[in-house]
């Protein structure tokens, strides 16, 4: 299924009333499910062998503070610069160049056209090309190569 079809679907159960979607296109099957308020909606993939999923992994209970230590503040995250902000369309691991020891697609200082590939983002084995929406010069790479991406992260300054 299109991914950006997918996105369209994961907004319209987030305004809808409805609580559960699920798509069948071809052999492929998505179930969207909405989460309590606060939660993140994912779409869950369907039909999956047993032998491919991974066992659940228990989390690590949090390490209690002394009463008398108070709580210390989380780091802000630091402002990007002024520009249009281009931001991860979904969770995956994103990379700058189509493969390894290949030149990135674009650096800070390069010129872009509204439409040219700016990175990749791999999510569940699939490559997919992430292009600039607007054109300018790349002021920030603000992602590191190879590092996880969340849906909504900034990953490029436009100017």
């Amino acid at each position: 299924m299109d991914l950006r079809k997918l996105k369209t679907l994961i907004d319209l159960v987030a305004e809808s009333g409805i609580s559960e979607l699920e798509i069948t296109e071809g052999e492929g099957k998505v179930r969207i499910v909405k989460s309590q308020p606060g939660m993140m909606m994912m779409p869950q993939p369907m039909s999956m062998p047993t032998q491919y999923m991974a066992p659940a992994a228990a989390a690590p209970a949090p390490a209690s503070a002394p009463a008398s230590a108070p709580a210390a503040p989380a780091p802000a995250a630091p402002e990007p610069p002024p520009g249009h902000i281009v931001k991860s369309p979904m969770v995956g691991t994103f990379y700058r160049s189509a493969q390894p020891g290949a030149d990135p697609f674009v650096s800070v200082g390069s010129e872009v056209k509204e439409g040219d590939t700016l990175c990749i983002i791999e999510a569940m084995k699939l490559m997919n090309e992430i292009e600039a929406d607007v054109a300018g010069t790349i002021k920030a790479v603000l992602v590191d190569n190879g590092s996880p991406v969340e849906f909504g992260q900034p990953l490029f300054v436009i100017e």
